[in-house]
């Protein structure tokens, strides 16, 4: 009878965390989509490789107000690239690609220069080739003037290179165009039919498909997005628009597929359990590559999240500034987060959400620590708060390039203040980096202080002599006058 009962409260107890963690779940949901005007969102947890959370909120179509629901269907983005780093380990563990080898070794009719960049800088963004997206019309995303596949390449082959391959990081989708190519010439047959019979059908998942603005999509959420400038006139404040975008059939491994909250649940729960990869070759994808002098890429292969910390490390991805999804290998533990509205950045809260069920998460990731506490007591305290931080907690770090980018973010959502003070930090944290000075100074043109921004732009080329973009923006203040 007592273990009975031990067992009943066990259950009870478990059951009370549930409703509590999806309450807080709740909570932040709320705030966000509120803060953000996002119209509709979709979201799953998975823990221990089961789905124990599927919620969908607000309305999926603005225009007729249809609610999100748990089959509607949203635009995946450059979340789409995890899929294809995993087509290719599925390649790698067969024996038919090699990481360290060339991509001239799977594919023909390449420039000179292209011949010796290996798989690996493809996957990870370190080739330096030029990037096809420049190529497709700036408004429709689509190949505009060049219209098809065979004019894009031709351009694209007698483009220069960016930078020497290895030295540097640039997001890129030529880089997962040509791994299609490697995808397809490998396995003879296209990469949507290889994802469908690799990836989606081993792992169950029954709205996931290929599109975009001009494929009829059942069950589909369009994207919308906030916009201040029309017909070559700024309006006051902003207005919520349709998002029309294209991707070329030839270019949809880096941003063509479309899925649910639980779809993408399911596949996670595959790629952990087995189903995809070998554990042996999941740890191999999930570890960065190497530049020229040694040091770790940015991404891991296929992932644009990487988060190797001492506790709670977290791999992920992010995509169209509007969908993300982050794993917890070590804590059994990932949270999905799927949006309608470009610029969402739900990057930002998903590991707040996965403090629902772990709090040290939130502490873990110094970048989450600090925003959650900025809401309370405001980002113009941001240095203090970082100061006090640092003396209680030696491994509270937060990264250069995750404040930049978290500013840029609070910019595009014309929170100038909150960004202002973001940068602030920035400079402060990183005083001997230029690019810190060049964004610093980047807001204090835009929110007014003309001489401040003169002093930080003029100290970023101190740093940086080769900083051409902070060179003409003095020149053009001094034009100006």
């Amino acid at each position: 009878m007592k273990i009975y009962l031990a067992i009943v409260s066990i259950i009870i107890s478990l059951s009370s965390y549930g409703q509590h963690a999806a309450a807080d779940v709740d909570a932040i949901i709320h705030r966000e989509m509120k803060a953000r005007r996002i119209p509709g969102l979709q979201m799953a947890v998975v823990q221990h490789g089961k789905i124990i959370l599927s919620k969908s909120y607000g309305v999926s179509n603005v225009q007729d107000q249809v609610p999100v629901k748990s089959n509607t269907i949203f635009p995946l983005n450059s979340n789409t690239k995890v899929f294809t780093g995993v087509a290719i380990m599925q390649l790698v563990e067969q024996g038919k690609v090699k990481l360290n080898a060339p991509v001239s070794e799977y594919l023909q009719d390449l420039p000179l220069e292209w011949q010796k960049i290996t798989i690996d800088q493809l996957l990870t963004h370190i080739s330096g080739l030029p990037d096809m997206l420049k190529l497709f019309d700036p408004l429709t995303g689509s190949v505009g003037a060049l219209r098809t596949e065979a004019a894009i390449w031709e351009k694209l082959k007698a483009t220069p290179m960016e930078f020497k391959t290895g030295e540097q990081f640039s997001y890129n989708q030529t880089n997962y165009y040509l791994l299609g190519k490697v995808i397809e010439k490998l396995t003879d047959q296209s990469f949507t039919d290889n994802f469908k019979e690799k990836q989606f059908n081993p792992a169950r998942l029954k709205n996931t498909l290929f599109g975009d603005s001009r494929d009829v999509i059942p069950d589909y959420a369009p994207s919308y997005s906030y916009r201040s400038f029309f017909d070559g006139k700024r309006i006051d404040g902003d207005k919520l628009v349709n998002n029309y975008y294209e991707f070329p059939d030839f270019s949809r491994t880096s941003a063509g597929l479309n899925s649910t909250a639980e779809d993408v649940a399911h596949w996670i729960i595959a790629l952990q359990s087995g189903q995809l990869l070998k554990l042996s070759t999941l740890n191999q994808m999930w570890s960065p590559g190497k530049f020229n002098n040694g040091k770790d890429t940015e991404w891991v292969r296929g992932w644009g999240i990487a988060k190797f910390r001492k506790n709670h490390r977290a791999i992920g991805m992010s995509g169209g500034n509007r969908s993300a999804l982050l794993i917890y290998p070590d804590d059994h533990l990932a949270v999905i987060v799927l949006t309608n509205l470009g610029g969402s950045a739900p990057e930002d809260f998903v590991e707040e959400l996965a403090g629902c069920y772990n709090p040290d998460i939130i502490k873990a990731d110094a970048l989450t620590y600090l925003r959650k506490n900025l809401q309370t007591i405001g980002y113009e305290n941001a240095i203090d708060f970082v100061q006090k931080a640092k003396k209680e907690n030696p491994d509270f770090n937060p990264q250069e390039t995750e404040l930049n980018n978290w500013g840029y973010r609070l910019l595009t959502a014309n929170k100038n203040k909150e960004a202002l003070n973001i940068f602030k930090l920035n400079v402060y944290l990183f005083s001997g980096s230029w690019n810190v000075y060049d964004s610093y100074g980047e807001i204090l043109l835009k929110t007014g202080d003309k001489n401040k921004a003169i002093e930080m732009y003029r100290k970023s080329i101190e740093l940086n002599p080769d900083n051409e973009n902070g060179k003409k923006i003095l020149e053009d203040i001094r034009s100006a006058k």
